[in-house]
């Protein structure tokens, strides 16, 4: 079994700017959008991660090309894919997985599509949808999963009801599809209709020249007249969050390149929590900075993060080293990501010594000094980078397969443990 001991590390007061890729999010839509787009267009980003080259292998099956840069990629966008019976693997690419069907629904073909074992235990909600709206799909397992053959004529019923409860990705997925192929009305029920990644894929939409009307929940899109040329791509905040909650951990200063306070991403509300807790977040020419160098104790929270749950993992991390209980709430929908993260969040902890306690959408983590012990992973990414946060504080911690971050940040473990001022 691969396992990676985290050392513990010292960090020092000068400023440390770690590497991380491009965001999955912005750059899997962005490379959606423009492959669908009918021209050549620009995305200009950093490094890429697994999620990525699962969604490259895909369009590269449909036929569209996509060529690699030194700063990002050049698309030759197509409306409809010159390949219309392809067999596709979406890996365990969450965007990949929920928007690709999306696509092909609205410009027709049959295609069959499959996914990772961890994948397909995973329910695709937005397949019932495409049913219901007038594609005919066959299941090759559990309805409602991958793998499947997906058929249609690309004259699919354009008005959707989707339930941002189970997950926003099926709305974005909808949202983006019509902003290329044709125009589209999505009804959204549930408590995150106005979640930050409808808002990131509203916005990201309307850079690419489409039309967005809201009237309550009920969004109409029309597609773009007039794609660009070139579209930057910001770094991955989510990635950045786990180094900027090592400035609050270490009262170091971090500043990550390429994200800045207008940053598209909603994980930028994890660092409204960091300045709660005494750390000043600057925007500056290279990055936002997190100084937390006047920063001696902190105290947990009482955080609300389903808008921003891909943080719930790091938030945990912390609260072992605060000075009052952290109580994380709102996330129950994290149960159904890579794996169930609640209950890795409850079973690392009480493997760490540290007191826990569960809740359907949530949980109270209690300070105490971890233990040694050995971090079950459970394929899950953000469970090992979060965990390796409590690694870098005590030394006591082994990672289980640290090789499942190249998800999202496959040169995680190398970037943490070779920062400029770190002493190991």
């Amino acid at each position: 079994m691969n396992e990676l001991l985290i050392p513990k590390l010292r960090l020092t007061n000068d400023m440390m700017t770690p590497a991380v890729p491009a965001s999955k999010s912005l750059l899997n839509r962005a490379l959606l959008l423009a492959a669908f787009s009918g021209k050549r267009m620009r995305i200009l980003c950093g490094d890429c991660a697994d999620d990525t080259e699962a969604l490259l292998g895909c369009l590269a099956a449909l036929g569209i090309s996509v060529i690699r840069e030194r700063d990002g990629y050049t698309v030759c966008g197509c409306r409809i894919p010159p390949v219309r019976r392809a067999s596709l693997d979406v890996r365990s690419a969450g965007t990949a997985a929920r928007f690709l069907p999306v696509f092909l629904a609205f410009a027709g073909g049959c295609y069959e599509m499959t996914a990772s074992a961890q994948m397909q235990a995973r329910p695709t909600e937005i397949l019932p949808a495409l049913e219901a709206a007038g594609a005919r799909i066959e299941y090759r397992g559990e309805r409602g999963h991958y793998p499947f053959v997906l058929h249609s004529d690309g004259n699919i019923a354009a008005s959707f009801t989707l339930d941002t409860d189970r997950s926003t990705q099926y709305a974005s997925a909808v949202l983006l599809a019509a902003a290329c192929l044709r125009p589209a009305t999505v009804h959204l029920t549930g408590s995150r209709t106005d979640g930050s990644y409808i808002q990131m894929t509203i916005r990201q939409i309307r850079a690419f020249g489409a039309q967005v009307t809201r009237e309550g929940d009920t969004l109409t899109v029309t597609p773009s007249a007039r794609f660009p040329d070139a579209y930057e791509v910001e770094n991955d905040l989510s990635g950045a969050c786990y180094f900027y909650a090592l400035a609050l951990l270490f009262g170091a200063r971090v500043c990550v390149p390429r994200i800045h306070a207008d940053t598209l991403q909603g994980d930028k509300k994890f660092l409204s929590l960091l300045e709660e807790k005494g750390v000043r977040i600057h925007d500056t020419p290279d990055g936002i900075l997190a100084d937390a160098s006047s920063v001696r104790s902190f105290t947990g929270c009482d955080a609300d993060m389903r808008d921003f749950s891909d943080q719930a993992l790091t938030l945990a991390a912390l609260a072992p080293f605060a000075a009052t209980p952290t109580r994380i709430r709102g996330v129950g929908h994290i149960r159904r990501q890579e794996c169930d993260r609640i209950r890795a969040i409850c079973e690392n902890m009480t493997r760490l010594g540290v007191p826990v306690e569960a809740r359907e959408d949530g949980v109270t983590i209690f300070p105490a000094p971890p233990r040694k012990a050995v971090i079950q992973t459970y394929g899950d990414h953000r469970v090992a980078m979060a965990f390796a946060l409590v690694g870098a504080m005590t030394g006591n911690v082994t990672i289980r397969d640290p090789d499942c971050c190249k998800k999202t940040f496959p040169a995680f473990f190398d970037v943490l443990l070779s920062l400029p001022h770190a002493e190991r």
